[in-house]
């Protein structure tokens, strides 16, 4: 299954939920639409991947780039995680790099 999520809006965070598999084929994409929402000043942003399936060093890579270009406008990007992409971002040691939280919840306590 490739890469699908929707959109919303909660208190001045854009918020991505997404299902699937963040990989080579559905990196370019992802990366492309959540940068586009960087330019535009979106400074606040949640990616929910409780249930992506599946996410290899393209799609790592691509969460790298977005923090890096997040950071000079003073903004924050969280992820909420599942055991398996936890195990994936463990395994090459980005969970301090990463905002990684338990729950959607979590994170949107974590918005001031």
């Amino acid at each position: 299954m490739s890469l699908r999520g929707t959109r919303e809006v909660r208190k001045n965070c854009q918020i991505f939920h997404l299902l699937g598999q963040l990989d080579a084929f559905s990196e370019p994409t992802f990366q492309k639409v959540i940068l586009s929402y960087v330019k535009e000043g979106a400074n606040q942003i949640i990616l929910d991947l409780s249930q992506i399936d599946f996410i290899d060093s393209s799609g790592l890579g691509a969460l790298v780039r977005i923090v890096k270009a997040i950071e000079p406008i003073k903004g924050k990007l969280q992820i909420v995680t599942n055991p398996r992409v936890t195990q994936t971002v463990k395994m090459v040691r980005l969970e301090k790099f990463l905002n990684l939280r338990n729950s959607l919840d979590e994170a949107l306590a974590d918005i001031s």
